[in-house]
């Protein structure tokens, strides 16, 4: 096997080796969530493609990995969403005079224009929601109609950012218009009360923050488990190492690499890098990057005086009123965003890590004053810099309409939201697998639609593979190669080469997309192969099915599935909790109703007899003894039988009396199109009177493609009426016309004012003579009419 090779952050360009510090062994630290909200579709892609590169470290290349990860429980966006919500909770139990809630509805809108949409108050003039929708076109126009504030260049994140203030004000414009302040105006009122009111929250009491954090925590793990991700080895938490933070930062600043100011604890650069260090090593560039740098403190930190220099970053920071607290030897504080995961990271993995990943807008600051700090704490003077991290693996973020999803852009797709309305996990994590882990991903139509294709190819192959093996009399499930009478034909030569493909896909820093197409390629190349071939090689099948089938369970898109995922296709099994015999009593069923049903019709067959007296318990008894819990498995026996019962009659139905045909058509329809369908059974009928295929397909796949049938064929059936509706009305009308003699047909008409003994008109209103050409027209409308009304008249519609 090649060495593998991955990009690491720390080693811009091409990728490097991978060279753990114990052979066989990876520790790997990732940065976990802030919860303070509910996960959206950017963490998905983050935790997804971690995921997906720890699976393929484990179950591809047999690594045993460590894999820890944080919750951030302390974070001054939790503080101040927890803190906002409680003073707006106690806004709303106070009462209020309607003029008085306006009041401070309107106070609010003026402030949060002020802060956020500063173009709407620039004037100096009132703003109110009486003017506000002129004040904001005028003034965002150009992003309201999808350009940029300057009029230049791309929108991206502050267009995104403007739009989602201008939504807020939206609601609260329309909510103080309708004297109803509560909810529409909640997104405004949240940071004016915590302007009035925020010192005066007793923090003593942490459950605020505490009942936020873990609720927002639990629904981020079940996100996970819903979309497959394997759990962390050990989850930490920074509520849960406060001690070990303080004295982390006590060491930091004994080594002279740290300095108390005003109560807070700043990490000193300019010290760092005299004593020979290294700052900024992942983003060099972004080192004097204010914004970044004030991102990273947090908006609470920006009136924490005394630090010396300007790139200088809190280890603790002093609480103010309204902050929650912790004793240490500084006076009451809490913990810098930067030092939690240093401290975490390191009780855990030991001075010294392989990985340590999160999404690419971590890697300054948050990343690289993790390193900073962590060195200065483990490093020891006059032996040069201090290795914590080997590898840092940076997750391209998702964006949407050009900018970043992000909750505080409020531009994201929670991921309950996306899991129920237009994703599932599987089809998520296919989409993630067709960009490369480091790259940023935009999701488009096409990059959807082309993730359904990859992933109703591979179904139909595992589908059409099971069912072509059934029909070989393997089909109740085989745990290994059992087809062994045919030589080996070129389908060997293609699987080879494509695991070839696959492990230098792999080597080459988890290459995932060019990985999805060697296994579309593999598949379309034996479908082609079965197209072209009346008697295939099912052993050349069945060992590229099975070999796909491992290949998507380490890329986790099998749910159901367990390493060393030697199965074939995607699994399927009952509960634990569930006997086989239970579990395959809605199939057994409906083999009884259709030999009940079909042995009252009075039919000619020899076979018939036999195939309605079957009983194919034996054979599924036999199955359930082996251990299996694959439903597929079990209910083949009895769904086997269902299939031979509706072959023969299509067999035998042309040679039926009419009324039996018409029974036999609608049972076989019924058995086809509601019995199995409803089990998630699919028989594919095939000419020449060959025996229909038994294929497993989720229910809700062949529910939807019967009703959208159904649909068709209401909308055909209500199109034909409609055109047999309005043919008679047609009809209708021609008779209606007919009626009227040729002589009386243009006396009605006020163009013309003479007609000859015919009823043809000879002159004009205005009296001149009807012109010649005219004249020609009018004649052969007349005798139209002649006949029509003649042939009414014979047919005795006069």
């Amino acid at each position: 096997m090649e060495s593998i090779k991955v990009y690491n952050s720390l080693q811009p360009g091409a990728p490097v080796p991978l060279k753990p510090i114990e052979p066989g062994k990876i520790s790997w630290y990732a940065c976990g969530p802030t919860v303070y909200d509910k996960s959206h579709l950017g963490h998905a892609r983050n935790y997804v493609s971690t995921d997906i590169i720890r699976r393929i470290l484990m179950h591809y290349f047999g690594f045993k990995v460590n894999f820890v990860m944080n919750m951030t429980d302390v974070d001054d966006k939790i503080i101040i969403k927890a803190r906002r919500q409680r003073l707006l909770d106690l806004e709303k139990k106070k009462t209020y005079s309607q003029q008085a809630l306006r009041e401070l509805a309107l106070s609010a809108f003026t402030s949060y224009a002020t802060a956020n949409l500063p173009l709407l108050v620039q004037d100096g003039s009132q703003l109110d929601e009486t003017n506000y929708a002129s004040r904001r076109d005028a003034a965002y126009r150009s992003v309201l109609t999808g350009g940029t504030l300057s009029g230049e260049g791309k929108p991206g994140d502050g267009e995104a950012k403007i739009k989602m203030h201008i939504s807020n004000m939206n609601a609260a414009a329309e909510a103080i218009h309708k004297d109803a302040v509560f909810p529409g105006s909640d997104e405004i009122l949240l940071p004016h009360l915590d302007s009035l009111y925020k010192e005066t929250i007793d923090t003593s009491d942490q459950t605020m923050f505490t009942d936020l954090t873990k609720s927002m925590e639990a629904l981020f793990m079940q996100d996970m488990d819903n979309l497959n991700v394997l759990r962390p080895d050990v989850i930490t938490r920074v509520t849960e190492y406060m001690p070990q933070i303080v004295k982390f930062v006590e060491q930091i600043v004994d080594k002279g690499f740290a300095y108390e100011a005003e109560g807070s604890v700043y990490f000193d650069i300019a010290a760092f890098e005299k004593a020979g260090n290294t700052y900024a090593r992942l983003r060099p560039d972004s080192r004097n990057d204010k914004s970044l740098q004030e991102e990273g403190e947090g908006s609470l930190s920006k009136n924490l005086g005394g630090k010396r220099g300007a790139g200088d970053f809190a280890l603790w920071k002093r609480s103010k009123a309204g902050e929650p607290f912790w004793p240490s030897k500084w006076g009451d504080g809490r913990p810098g965003w930067h030092i939690e995961c240093s401290v975490m990271a390191s009780d855990i993995l030991g001075s010294r890590m392989d990985i340590h990943s999160g999404g690419v807008d971590l890697a300054f600051p948050h990343h690289d004053n993790e390193l900073a700090q962590s060195e200065a704490f483990f490093c020891q003077h006059g032996k040069g810099e201090h290795t914590w991290v080997n590898y840092f693996l940076h997750m391209g973020h998702l964006s949407i309409s050009g900018s970043k999803m992000s909750k505080s852009l409020k531009n994201f797709q929670t991921i309950q939201d996306a899991l129920a309305t237009s994703y599932t996990a599987r089809s998520m994590r296919i989409v993630f697998l067709m960009g490369k882990w480091n790259d940023g991903v935009e999701i488009s139509p096409d990059m959807r639609a082309q993730a359904d294709n990859w992933e109703s190819t591979v179904s139909n192959f595992f589908t059409n593979t099971k069912s072509w093996l059934a029909e070989a009399g393997i089909g109740d499930g085989v745990d290994s190669l059992s087809i062994q009478d045919k030589p080996a034909t070129d389908l060997s030569a293609y699987l080879e080469q494509a695991k070839k493909d696959m492990e230098a896909a792999l080597v080459n820093s988890f290459d995932t997309p060019k990985a999805m197409m060697v296994m579309l390629k593999l598949v379309n190349t034996a479908n082609s192969y079965i197209k072209d071939n009346k008697d295939p090689d099912l052993r050349g099948i069945e060992l590229i099915a099975r070999w796909i089938t491992k290949m998507v369970g380490i890329f986790g898109l099998d749910a159901n599935a367990e390493p060393p995922y030697e199965g074939l296709g995607w699994a399927s099994s009952i509960s634990a909790n569930v006997d086989p015999e239970t579990a395959v009593k809605p199939y057994a069923s409906v083999l009884v109703n259709v030999q009940t049903e079909v042995s009252r019709l009075d039919l000619s067959s020899d076979k018939l007899p036999a195939l309605l007296s079957q009983d194919p318990s034996a054979d599924f008894k036999s199955i359930a003894a082996s251990g299996s819990r694959d439903i597929e498995r079990l209910a083949l026996p009895y769904l086997r039988a269902v299939s031979q019962i509706r072959d023969e009659l299509r067999r035998v139905v042309s040679a039926q009396t009419p009324q039996a045909k018409k029974d036999i058509l609608a049972i076989t329809d019924r058995i086809r199109d509601h019995d199995l369908t409803n089990l998630g059974v699919y028989l594919d009928d095939r000419p020449d009177n060959q025996p229909s295929l038994v294929k497993f397909v989720p229910a809700a796949e062949l529910i939807a493609a019967r009703e959208e049938k159904a649909a068709r064929e209401a909308e055909k059936a209500q199109k034909k009426e409609e055109a047999r509706l309005a043919r008679e009305k047609a009809e209708q009308e021609a008779r209606e016309k007919a009626k009227v003699p040729p002589e009386e047909m243009f006396k009605s008409d006020e163009r013309y004012s003479a007609w000859d003994e015919q009823g043809l008109p000879t002159r004009m209103k205005d009296g001149s003579d009807v012109p010649k050409s005219q004249m020609k027209s009018l004649k052969k409308l007349w005798e139209k009419q002649k006949k029509a009304h003649e042939d009414l008249k014979a047919k005795g519609g006069l």
